[in-house]
């Protein structure tokens, strides 16, 4: 399994206790998938560069997870079809170099 970052960006109308449930099942659903979640970073409300979908602000949230690389394509496809996320940004983390 490959070690990914995801940043998503939640809508800002939503309360707190909303997006903790949406993270909630964005980890059940990379257990389904055979993955697991390693760290979470949940970094509040901040001010967007640009406006996405007429909003000026989001809740951001940061996840460190390992998936197989055969259900990154259906995790992501996942992602789109939520409501509630206005963007995300899915890469792979390099591996460290022993130095």
């Amino acid at each position: 399994m490959k070690t990914y970052e995801l940043l998503t960006v939640f809508k800002p109308n939503l309360d707190a206790e909303e997006v903790d449930k949406l993270i909630a099942k964005m980890s059940d659903t990379i257990v389904e998938f055979g993955g697991k979640v390693d760290s979470t970073d949940k970094m509040g409300r901040k001010k967007l560069a640009y406006e996405i979908q007429n909003f000026r602000d989001g809740f951001f949230a940061a996840m460190v997870l390992a998936l197989p690389a055969d259900k990154v394509a259906e995790f992501k496809r996942q992602l789109r079809l939520s409501d509630n996320i206005i963007r995300t940004m899915f890469m792979e983390t390099a591996a460290k170099a022993n130095a």
